[in-house]
């Protein structure tokens, strides 16, 4: 099942929510800003250890943190790709951030995750052939893992719940 909604992701009770992190994993603007001011410090310290332990978190890649005072179990930290136009394999990172997001929600045993619009804001991912690559990943994964029962795409505005209700219809 997929849902759609408007909303601060922050304030979202799912098993997991998903941050649009940046490779540092240390906090940042945005979706990442929010998730850390929100979740408080346990989720920074969480970062850190990963930090110490791997060195951060590739484009495309996702790891998975404690949620701190936010209502949901886990946050999976995943980077999503800067907009270079589309030539430096953009499409397959974002959809990856997706894909890995999924798979580890499913190893951690969740059943609902969260999903902001990623790399659509700072990092310049056009929106509408962000929100296809959206859908896209999400149904491809629900496809074959039963696990997972929804999937929440929060939107942080109109015009992308608008984008992601469209590419969501024009998939069915």
């Amino acid at each position: 099942m997929i849902q759609i909604i408007k909303g601060d992701i922050t304030k979202v009770a799912a098993d997991v929510i998903v941050n649009a992190a940046n490779t540092s994993l240390l906090g940042g603007g945005g979706v990442d800003g929010a998730i850390h001011r929100s979740g408080g410090p346990e989720i920074l310290e969480a970062c850190r250890k990963i930090v110490a332990k791997q060195g951060g978190c590739k484009t495309g890649e996702a790891v998975i943190t404690t949620a701190g005072k936010l209502p949901a179990r886990y946050v999976i930290h995943t980077v999503g790709p800067v907009w270079n136009g589309g030539l430096k394999g953009e499409a397959e990172r974002l959809h990856a951030c997706y894909i890995n997001s999924l798979e580890l929600a499913a190893q951690h045993h969740c059943r609902s995750v969260a999903f902001p619009n990623i790399s659509t804001g700072i990092y310049g991912y056009p929106k509408k052939e962000a929100a296809t690559i959206a859908v896209t990943a999400v149904q491809q994964f629900l496809a074959t893992n039963r696990g997972i029962k929804e999937v929440i795409f929060v939107c942080f505005d109109e015009e992308n719940e608008t984008l992601v209700k469209t590419a969501l219809e024009a998939k069915r």
